[in-house]
């Protein structure tokens, strides 16, 4: 039976050093922290000793617990909690630490049964120590013990702990709210996906039907034979045109359909194809030039694409704004990215019966996006002598990363000229269309998360703050309020005049005498009742203080009125030290 209980011994003091000693709880922060409250709460208690009392060996002893018990609260709570209340009732350095101890307690302390326990335990050693030794009424004390035990430990506890329960209730509603953001996230992305398959289904059903009308019907002109050289040349363009058109199709509708647009398809062209586009537009009439330059390096397939659409949409749109001029399609393979240029000269003169060609004006936008996906830049803008330069720049490595341009990245900026507008409406005079419209955009769930549980947080802390102290302050003004009038009540009954002492006579009636003076039954008189002689045997005695101004101010003068046998059988004058 021994042996059980020294190895439960044992396991119990292993766990108290595993609490004491946690690394988790005692970073090189938290030790210097720690070992400086105790030191101040240390230095404050002795203080306070050396000025109330005589000082040596209890000084020490005193400051010693002090820093115990300060480092130790973390670790033991309850405990502390109930040392802090004895030191706070015994010595006149403790309370400040048993504000901190009640602080630490009040978040510490696991379930509201075991929280009440130890804060009544400590109240009753506070209240113990406080009140010793105990005065024959001591009613008063106890009140004013209550009341500083309760500014003292009690509130601090309770704010500390509403304090922790609101900042664990706000943490869980930020998780719930994560939790329901990520799911509608889920939602929304299923309801895309859904949708994109049912585009692409559209897609195909539709266009794909009418290219492959095309196709074929550009095949059977080629071989009339009623079509001269130079027709069949430009009914072979069309017939590879629409072929082209059906493979990008295709890709186009995987795309949608598997919902990773990142991903870049093998049917999708890249880099590599916009000599062929360069080729087929010269190949039709158009007078485009292509320039290369620079050591041909290989792109992520997303950036290798936007690059050819680049390019043929330079392309599409010159053609339709620009007809008849020049254009020259550069690719320039730099040391740290390919840039993609199509330039094309100024507006031929035309007729006053050209109309401009038609545009859904969301070229350059598109082009734009697939810039930002990849982590280029797209410059659009009039050159010198009156044309037009569409330009993406494409880093070497880059694919799916939101780069430069994105809008909730780091320096987000559009690089597109802010005189740039798509399809190259400048060229022609015409406004673009829904400029100055607002851009939506989807909120960042964070952002979005941050708004929701941050909209009055700061407001609502300080307002909780300044509640607490309010609190505090009240219940400060209500004790010392309360305790001025009892002190004055104290006085009233434990202080006479030097006239009413020299009145009284000894053998009076004790009905007289007590009639004549208080009641005697007060706490400032506790003090000096210790220190006078016995009284004489089978006597009870009445003892006042002097409201006389005293020579000495450490010495009181002290009355004591003695009755036996219904009356005053003794009075004497005292001078004791205060």
């Amino acid at each position: 039976m021994k042996s059980v209980e020294r190895a439960g011994a044992r396991a119990w003091a292993r766990a108290l050093w595993r609490r004491i000693a946690e690394p988790g709880q005692w970073s090189r922060r938290r030790v210097a922290g720690e070992c400086v409250l105790a030191v101040v709460l240390a230095l404050l208690a002795a203080g306070t000793e050396a000025l109330g009392g005589p000082g040596g060996l209890r000084t020490l002893l005193v400051a010693v617990a002090v820093a115990t018990v300060s480092l130790l609260r973390r670790a033991l709570p309850e405990a502390m909690l109930i040392a802090a209340g004895a030191l706070g009732g015994s010595t006149g350095g403790g309370d400040l630490l048993l504000i901190v101890v009640a602080w630490s307690a009040g978040r510490r302390i696991d379930g509201v049964l075991r929280a009440t326990v130890s804060l009544c335990a400590s109240f009753a050693v506070y209240e113990a120590f406080d009140l010793w030794p105990w005065p024959e009424a001591a009613p008063a004390p106890a009140v004013f013990t209550a009341v500083g035990f309760l500014v003292l430990a009690v509130v601090p506890g309770l704010a500390s702990r509403y304090w922790v329960q609101r900042r664990t209730l706000l943490r869980t509603l930020q998780e719930r709210n994560l939790q329901l953001l990520r799911e509608r996230q889920m939602i929304a992305g299923q309801a895309r996906m859904r949708e994109r398959q049912r585009i692409a289904q559209d897609m195909h059903d539709s266009l794909g039907h009418q290219l492959a009308l095309i196709t074929v019907h550009t095949g059977a002109l080629e071989v009339d034979h009623e079509l001269t050289g130079r027709q069949r040349e430009a009914v072979a363009v069309l017939r590879e045109a629409s072929v082209a058109a059906m493979h990008e199709l295709r890709a186009v509708v995987g795309i949608l359909g598997d919902g990773t647009p990142g991903e870049a398809k093998p049917a999708a062209k890249g880099v590599a194809g916009i000599p062929s586009l360069v080729e087929s537009a010269a190949a039709a009439g158009t007078p485009v030039h292509l320039a290369e330059s620079g050591e041909p390096r290989p792109l992520a397939p997303t950036a290798d694409h936007a690059g050819y659409r680049v390019a043929q949409e330079g392309l599409t749109n010159a053609y339709k704004h620009a007809p008849g001029a020049p254009i020259t399609v550069s690719l320039r393979y730099e040391p740290d990215s390919l840039v993609v240029e199509v330039a094309n000269g100024p507006v031929p003169q035309v007729g006053a019966g050209h109309r401009a060609a038609v545009s859904g004006g969301q070229g350059l936008t598109g082009l734009w996006e697939r810039a930002r996906l990849v982590g280029g830049m797209l410059h659009a803008g009039s050159t010198e002598d009156g044309g037009f330069r569409l330009a993406g720049v494409f880093p070497y490595g880059a694919g799916n990363g939101h780069g430069p341009g994105d809008a909730h990245g780091s320096g987000s900026t559009r690089t597109t000229s802010d005189s740039a507008v798509d399809d190259f409406w400048r060229q022609n005079g015409a406004a673009p269309l829904g400029e100055g419209e607002p851009v939506i955009d989807q909120l960042d769930p964070r952002e979005e998360l941050k708004s929701i549980m941050g909209t009055r947080k700061r407001s609502n802390g300080c307002l909780i703050i300044a509640g607490t102290g309010l609190l505090i302050l009240v219940g400060l003004m209500a004790a010392a309020l309360f305790g001025v009038g009892s002190l004055v009540d104290e006085a009233d009954k434990g202080a006479i005049d030097p006239q009413d002492y020299a009145s009284v006579k000894v053998g009076d009636p004790e009905a007289q005498v007590r009639h004549a003076l208080p009641s005697g039954s007060s706490l400032l008189t506790s003090h000096a009742r210790s220190k006078l002689p016995a009284k004489p045997a089978g006597s009870t005695c009445l003892v006042f203080l002097s409201t006389a101004d005293e020579d000495d101010s450490a010495t009181d003068t002290v009355y004591r009125f003695c009755f036996k046998d219904g009356k005053l059988a003794d009075k004497r004058e005292f001078h004791v030290k205060s």
